[in-house]
């Protein structure tokens, strides 16, 4: 276990950025806890219906009933804010712009510094997910209807699409695929290369493959690890991290030197005993160098 929400809160929406969690909520609110699971801050906002959160570098954009609002990732505070034609549904980031689909079938297309509309994008229904290339030159979107569309970054509508499983409710980009999940439960990959979009503007579609998935097995977690007493780190079998007490919380420190013995490492909150040390497969520092993370098996030593 890495955080713990409280019970009683309606999650509408979670995104992580280098170990920041964002919850944004029905009741509009959006709430920020750090690698260590301990609260950061919290927001209202005038709206309600946060589907939308992304988290970045640049502070947490959530998006809600009246439009998107920008808060400093430190101070929560509230940096800009801008209505929508519609109800934001679902949030789409990438370096200095974020992108924000709505209710009333429209993709906005904002800049992370103020606010300020780039562009828009029109689907025929409401827009129930999006994402974009990550030079931004293809924005995709999926609307209530079962169709994807792809559009050029000036708005150009390119092509749409039946996805031939239910309404894309959350999409991914990732190596010129783009992955969606669908009201029907079904996971999807689109071919979202350029040969693949040039092919579908004039009608040329690849052949679908159905993939039926069976044998599944329940995961349960647990807290048990794998004991070892004799280990030798000095052939790069792994790394020693210690658990120890820190005013009233358990943290977690690198043991050997080369290390920052003053970083915490996020490490599984369960499985942490005073005293206690373990050897995981490695130990990276996090994007801002604020921590280390736990990789790979974790044994602890006895």
């Amino acid at each position: 276990m890495a955080y713990e929400i409280a019970g009683d809160a309606d999650i509408y929406w979670l995104d992580i950025a280098d170990g920041v969690l964002g919850v944004s909520d029905r009741q509009g609110g959006i709430t920020t806890v750090d690698h260590e699971d301990e609260f950061q801050w919290s927001r209202r906002s005038s709206g309600d219906g946060a589907w939308m959160v992304r988290c970045s570098d640049e502070g947490v954009f959530r998006g809600h009933s009246r439009g998107v609002t920008h808060y400093g990732a430190r101070s929560g505070n509230q940096l800009w804010h801008t209505g929508t034609d519609g109800v934001v549904l679902f949030g789409w980031q990438k370096p200095g712009e974020v992108f924000a689909g709505t209710s009333r079938g429209w993709v906005y297309r904002l800049a992370k510094a103020d606010g300020a509309e780039q562009a828009r994008y029109r689907c025929d229904a409401s827009v129930f997910s999006c994402a974009t290339s990550p030079d931004g030159r293809y924005v995709f979107a999926g609307d209530n209807h079962s169709s994807v569309y792809c559009f050029a970054a000036d708005g150009t509508r390119l092509w749409k699409l039946g996805t031939g499983c239910g309404s894309a409710f959350s999409m991914q980009y990732r190596d010129e695929r783009l992955y969606i999940v669908s009201t029907d439960g079904s996971p999807a990959c689109i071919d979202a290369s350029e040969t693949a979009v040039r092919e579908a503007q004039q009608g040329l579609l690849p052949q679908r493959s159905d993939i039926k998935a069976d044998h599944w097995q329940r995961v349960e977690p647990g807290t048990q690890v794998e004991s070892v007493t004799e280990v030798s780190v000095t052939d790069g079998s792994g790394v020693i991290v210690e658990c120890v007490q820190e005013a009233g919380r358990l943290r977690v420190h690198v043991v050997p030197p080369g290390f920052d013995p003053h970083r915490r490492v996020q490490f599984p909150k369960d499985i942490r005993v005073p005293g206690g040390r373990y050897l995981v497969t490695e130990v990276r520092s996090s994007v801002n160098g604020g921590f280390y993370r736990a990789r790979g098996e974790i044994r602890r030593l006895v």
